[in-house]
């Protein structure tokens, strides 16, 4: 999902020198909990953590292992979609997942998330009161946010014959090959749902039809499908237009200056992307002690500089360092630029089969699909008649039960 380049270091290497000095937060924590020797199990977003020393960064899991003795097996995933099954069939053991809020709701109402003692982790402090209390786990038992972002339209200026304002712009037959899209079935469907007025959290079959058509006819305009490819085709100038997340625009732009961002007039999704520890976690009480180092403001700060993300520890906010990223005004607009946003919500599970057999026929068969709304005629059809039939049946029992003298 979001590959990593090293933005604004310059402004952060007198930070972390002075800080590489220093002891982490609540150092003692970490000590005599008997799990020296130990491993813990995350699985993360693709290059979605701060891996590096350079430019006095840190590396985020080596560092803990430094700190806790405990082993870290990392593992990486492209979308929400591609990590569900994995902890749904339980082929792996993780003890820390970090997926977005619609996949944390899910996997709430599945049981398949364990509750997260956040009242014994001393740096859970800094997590904003903006993020608490979200929609996704009201109460705060099963998440605690990590990174906040956006979905835009990333442009390169050079490509395209004027700054794009809708995402309309994505079936513009100008630009056709030079258009990449989204590969994961939610993102991809949010853009014509926005298009078209619709709730990114529909379960009107006919309405998903509409958007899957659009998508279809956009098929004959596009250079393909990407998530973590993104970067090498529009850092490289062979693609003109993408949507994509917000953080991953500001790292690219960093290696092409000729890229540009735009929130489309329509609307967006917003995302909280949030740790969890999963039901099959092997060792809880390890990945309390990670969250905990997740949060501490010098990890926290490390990553929001590598990754380029909003964040939601208010000890990296309030930070005279992060300023220079405050003022970014892609992951921090200003009140009167803020576009109109949307979570995505779970939906119910006849409408994520519904969709995933849509998004099937957009990427396999990429034809026409309008013989759907054939489909939906002939089942309502065979619907009717059933109950019609069944309720002819019955009155014909009640009236032979009411008329025995008629039935010789």
């Amino acid at each position: 999902m979001k590959k990593i380049i090293l933005p604004f270091i310059v402004a952060l290497l007198a930070f972390f020198t002075a800080l590489s000095c220093s002891a982490y937060e609540n150092e003692e924590y970490y000590k005599n909990r008997g799990l020296e020797g130990t491993e813990i199990n995350v699985f993360n977003w693709g290059e979605y953590i701060s891996d590096t020393y350079e430019g006095g960064l840190i590396n985020v899991n080596a560092e803990f292992e430094k700190l806790t003795g405990i082993k870290v097996n990392y593992v990486t995933y492209e979308s929400n979609e591609d990590m569900y099954p994995k902890i749904k069939n339980g082929g792996a053991s993780y003890d820390i997942v970090i997926p977005s809020d619609y996949m944390i709701e899910r996997m709430i109402d599945e049981g398949m998330l364990l509750e997260i003692k956040t009242e014994e982790l001393p740096n859970y402090k800094y997590v904003s009161e903006d993020y608490k209390g979200m929609y996704y786990d009201p109460d705060d038992r099963y998440s605690v946010p990590y990174n906040v972002g956006m979905v835009g339209l990333i442009y390169n200026k050079t490509m395209v014959e004027e700054a794009p304002t809708s995402w309309s712009a994505l079936w513009d037959e100008r630009y056709a090959g030079k258009i990449l899209m989204i590969d994961n079935p939610r993102d991809a469907f949010a853009i014509p749902q926005k298009i078209l007025g619709y709730s990114l959290n529909s379960t009107d079959e006919k309405e998903l039809v509409d958007v899957a058509q659009m998508l279809i006819d956009q098929k004959p305009l596009l250079q393909g499908y990407v998530m973590d490819e993104i970067y090498n085709k529009m850092e490289s100038g062979e693609a003109a237009l993408v949507p994509y997340y917000v953080g991953d625009f500001v790292c690219m732009q960093e290696v092409n200056p000729d890229l540009d961002f735009v929130y489309p007039e329509e609307g967006v999704n917003i995302f909280v992307d949030s740790m969890c520890v999963p039901e099959c976690a092997q060792n809880y009480e390890a990945a309390m002690l990670y969250i905990n180092f997740m949060l501490d403001p010098e990890v926290a700060m490390s990553n929001a500089y590598y990754i380029g993300y909003a964040t939601p520890n208010q000890g990296v906010l309030d930070h005279p360092d992060y300023e220079e990223m405050l003022e970014n005004k892609y992951l921090y607009p200003e009140s009167e630029d803020m576009p109109d946003t949307e979570y995505f919500h779970n939906l119910p599970q006849e409408t994520l089969t519904f969709i995933s057999n849509l998004w099937s026929e957009i990427k396999i068969q990429g034809t026409d699909i309008s013989h759907i709304y054939i489909g939906f005629a002939l089942i309502a059809a065979v619907t009717v008649y059933y109950i019609v039939r069944k309720r002819v049946i019955s009155r014909r029992r009640e009236y032979w039960y009411d008329n025995p003298e008629k039935n010789k």
